[in-house]
C-alpha cells in the first residue's frame, strides 16, 4: 500500500524552494542600502560601503550563474544602488568645487583687481 504524504495542516500552499539565496547577494543589497547612512563612520564612509556593494554584487552574480542559487535581483539592485551612490557623490563633489571656485572669484577676485591697491613708489624720491 502506498501512502500519499499530505502537507502539514498549517502549510497548505507552501512548497519549499530547492535553491537557497546567495549570501553575497544579500550582503550586496544590504551594504548598498546602508551606504547612504555610512557617511557618519570616520575613515570608512559611504563611498567605501557603496564600493563593497558593487564588488559583492558582481561576485554574487558570478556565483549565482554557476550554482543556480536565488538572489540575482538582490545582486543587481546592490550594484545599481552602489553605482548611483558613487555617481551622486561625484556630482556633489563637482558642485561643491564649482561653488568654492565661483565664491572665491566673487569674494576675493574683485578685491584684488579693484584698483584700490597703492602704487609702489621709489624709496629715495623726495
Amino acid at each position: 500500500m502506498s501512502e500519499i504524504q499530505q502537507p502539514a495542516p498549517g502549510l497548505q500552499g507552501y512548497t519549499p524552494s530547492g535553491a537557497q539565496t546567495n549570501s553575497l547577494a544579500i550582503v550586496s543589497l544590504a551594504s548598498a542600502i546602508l551606504s547612504f547612512f555610512a557617511h557618519v563612520i570616520p575613515v570608512v564612509g559611504g563611498f567605501t560601503v557603496a564600493l563593497i556593494a558593487i564588488i559583492t554584487g558582481f561576485m554574487a552574480r558570478g556565483q549565482i550563474r554557476r550554482t543556480g542559487e536565488q538572489g540575482m535581483w538582490m545582486a543587481n539592485v546592490g550594484i545599481l544602488v552602489g553605482f548611483i551612490h558613487i555617481a551622486l557623490g561625484l556630482v556633489f563633489i563637482l558642485v561643491l568645487i564649482f561653488f568654492v571656485v565661483v565664491l572665491g572669484f566673487a569674494l576675493f577676485g574683485i578685491a584684488s583687481h579693484s584698483g584700490s591697491a597703492p602704487t609702489p613708489s621709489p624709496i629715495g624720491s623726495p
